[in-house]
């Protein structure tokens, strides 16, 4: 009797000190940022690191990052943005960001090193958090995009968890890239259709400025608002085939020689119009199409972004409908004739070295996946490659 009593007693200031702390309720044994996955007293993986348990994106660390734990400091997290009001085709990206958890759940299973990339950037050093989603209205759109911006830019104004060092190859000091010249945390963002992008660009400007980027996508997205959708209201205009356009007007974007938004256009992709393409052009837009990778291959994809990009920092977002339907079918505009998951992994995994200061994936909407959840492991994958080039390749120079 006695020892249940002070079980009891053990559970409840156990449970008063973590409500009067940061949460709730405390398991027993709990740790907060384990360095390996759950395995058994043998060493080997136990099967709840895999199917049991909340998911987060590849079984990471929860944190409430903008709630009652934003004094948790990270060097990168992932961050659903759950948002498809800005579809012109068939919705449901909103549940994108976990259905993008729910396909990663094995990226741990086997200790998590990728082989390509030649890095396991779970145990890289760096914290990395999964820190949910960003509370998001779905009846008002404008003040949806505003909490987009406001919730990535609260998670990214912040200091990393780690500064910036030296280059592990010369030993020569690093600065940061940032505006302020601190160590910001780096962001991966779970879409959420592609109209995401223009409030995580302004976000992006508060902290790098003009930004270049890397734009995988079977569609333009740099139409004018009087194209695409007409833009019957001032809040109509701005949607998922728009949003470079409006922020190439903000300034947001590096324009010219310096901005890389290399466009995986399917091989049978309908324009508006071929001026379309002029438009893209006069936003600061060099194109690669779908096709060329039949000519030029993976290697000569890669070389032209490489060559366009160069030691700049650089956004990279990328639409899963860049992936052929046959690999990955749910999405809200899908297009024959794109890349095999493969070649997409591939090109990501050329671009080690670049320096990504954040990244996205967008219109994942499994509700149009297979039973297999071909399109969510496909996205998770690539956010695998994504990760492992971050870890890597530090946001700064020398």
């Amino acid at each position: 009797m006695k020892s249940f009593t002070a079980l009891l007693v053990t559970s409840a200031a156990l449970l008063t000190y973590s409500h009067g702390y940061e949460f709730d309720q405390m398991l027993f044994d709990y740790v907060r940022f384990p360095s390996e996955i759950v395995r058994n007293l043998d060493g080997e993986v136990t099967a709840d690191a895999v199917f049991a348990g909340i998911p987060t994106f590849a079984k990471l660390p929860w944190v409430q990052c903008l709630t009652k734990q934003r004094d948790i400091p990270f060097d990168i997290a992932f961050l659903g943005a759950p948002f498809d009001t800005g579809t012109s085709y068939r919705p449901g990206a909103r549940f994108g960001p976990a259905g993008i958890r729910q396909g990663s759940r094995r990226l741990t299973l086997y200790g998590g090193y990728n082989v390509p990339l030649e890095v396991n950037p779970f145990k890289s050093g760096l914290r990395i958090v999964d820190c949910g989603d960003i509370p998001v209205v779905s009846y008002d759109n404008k003040h949806a995009i505003r909490q987009i911006e406001e919730g990535h830019k609260d998670l990214l104004q912040r200091e990393a968890y780690l500064s910036l060092a030296h280059d592990h190859l010369t030993g020569r000091r690093l600065v940061p890239f940032s505006l302020d010249g601190k160590t910001h945390p780096r962001i991966i963002t779970l879409g959420g259709d592609h109209t995401i992008v223009l409030p995580l660009l302004r976000s992006i400007h508060s902290v790098y400025g003009p930004i270049s980027v890397i734009h995988f996508d079977s569609h333009l997205d740099t139409w004018m608002p009087s194209v695409f959708g007409g833009a019957p209201s001032e809040q109509a205009a701005i949607n998922h085939g728009t949003y470079f356009y409006w922020a190439t007007q903000e300034g947001l974007i590096r324009n010219g020689s310096s901005i890389a938004s290399i466009l995986c256009l399917s091989c049978f992709l309908a324009l508006y119009f071929l001026a379309d393409y002029d438009n893209d052009d006069a936003s600061g837009f060099q194109r690669i199409e779908a096709r060329e990778i039949d000519t030029i291959g993976t290697g000569g994809i890669i070389k032209k972004i490489r060559e366009t990009v160069g030691d700049l920092p650089v956004y990279l977002s990328i639409d899963i409908d860049c992936i052929d339907p046959a690999f990955a079918p749910a999405t809200g505009t899908p297009e024959t004739g794109g890349w095999s998951t493969r070649e997409l992994r591939t090109i990501i995994q050329g671009l080690d070295g670049l320096h990504i200061i954040s990244a996205d994936i967008v219109e994942v909407a499994p509700a149009y996946d297979t039973n297999a959840e071909l399109t969510t492991m496909a996205a998770a994958d690539v956010l695998f490659d994504v990760l492992s080039i971050m870890v890597k390749t530090p946001p700064g120079k020398m």
